[in-house]
């Protein structure tokens, strides 16, 4: 579902949607405030929030310190409390540093507590995936180890229309939300974004590319890849795949994916994380066990390496910033005409 109040559209970077849903919801429910580290002189470290201090003074933009436990934990008391946190953790690898804030406080205190109608209302938005020269420390895909708090949902927006509405979503939504933004979609990828109340439904993919001989599950950075090698296979195979991005892991919308697959009869899972364990692998063993007498051919499962440390040499980085839209190409070829 989305929903608009008109028909207009502006053209927007990504980065400039995740404050503007932050605004507008800021300026519908007065309870919503924004914390992060140094949001108030520069929008955070990626300058995704610079207007917010000047709109909304320091009672409702509140900058911390570097304590990423105390920033998720201080959300938790702060909802309890009656308001709408919006946390910048900014590198999503820093999500560990306030591991149990965020998988015994953030995923199960609703439950601990009573569960519905209680409510705990926070929405943790972190940068994640690789971004050129960042080392190994600030460039990790850390969303299959949110997937296993059952008590948290996970966001993986891909286009700026998507992070606006799923953002503004995201922050309304009575559970947590672990919102992570693709760091190189920031000022990379551009897009028409809808004005007025623009919202999406967390847990509903979306088909970015239709094509009838396989379908492609991805989403975040590699739906761009994705998109871009199945715009070459067509030109020159005459192949037509079918780009689902499933826009949220937690909750999943496998229903949208297995549509797909049986319309193609051909499934490959693409994603950024390690290949082994990593978010498609729990894709892929869905579409097995649901889809697999509608196959005719195997899953195809790309991901990225499995190495300890991203290197932060850019002579070396290369090496890991699979998968690659040549790769892809291949990959996309092969399984089409298996």
């Amino acid at each position: 579902m989305s929903a608009t109040v008109n028909g207009s559209t502006t053209k927007l970077r990504y980065q400039q949607c995740i404050g503007l849903a932050i605004e507008e919801e800021m300026l519908r429910d007065e309870r919503v405030f924004a914390m992060g580290q140094d949001i108030t002189t520069l929008g955070g470290q990626f300058g995704l929030s610079k207007a917010l201090m000047g709109k909304f003074g320091e009672n409702r933009v509140r900058d911390t310190a570097i304590n990423e436990a105390f920033m998720i934990g201080g959300a938790c008391g702060a909802a309890i409390g009656g308001a709408v946190p919006v946390v910048d953790i900014t590198f999503s690898d820093f999500l560990f540093i306030a591991g149990d804030e965020v998988f015994n406080k953030l995923a199960k205190w609703r439950f601990m507590h009573g569960g519905t109608p209680h409510e705990l209302p926070v929405t943790v938005i972190a940068g994640t995936g690789i971004l050129g020269g960042s080392g190994a420390e600030h460039n990790s895909s850390i969303e299959a180890h949110m997937l296993h708090s059952p008590g948290l949902k996970v966001v993986v927006p891909s286009t700026p229309a998507d992070v606006k509405g799923l953002l503004k979503t995201a922050i309304r939504d009575p559970d947590p939300v672990i919102f992570l933004e693709h760091k190189k979609c920031y000022r990379a990828i551009s897009g028409e974004v809808p004005a007025g109340d623009h919202v999406a439904t967390i847990g509903l993919a979306d088909v970015k590319r239709r094509g009838g001989d396989l379908s492609v599950i991805t989403y975040g950075y590699e739906l761009h890849r994705c998109l871009e090698a199945a715009e070459r296979l067509a030109a020159e195979e005459g192949v037509e795949a079918e780009i689902v991005d499933v826009r949220s892991l937690a909750p999943l919308d496998m229903e949208t994916i297995l549509t797909s697959v049986r319309a193609t009869s051909r499934a490959m899972v693409v994603y950024e994380d390690n290949r082994t364990y990593g978010a498609g692998a729990e894709i892929a063993a869905s579409i097995a066990e649901r889809a697999m007498f509608d196959l005719d051919a195997p899953i195809v499962r790309i991901g990225g390496p499995d190495i300890p440390a991203m290197p932060y040499a850019a002579s070396l980085e290369h090496y890991y910033t699979e998968p690659e839209p040549d790769h892809l190409y291949r990959a996309m070829r092969d399984l089409a005409h298996f």
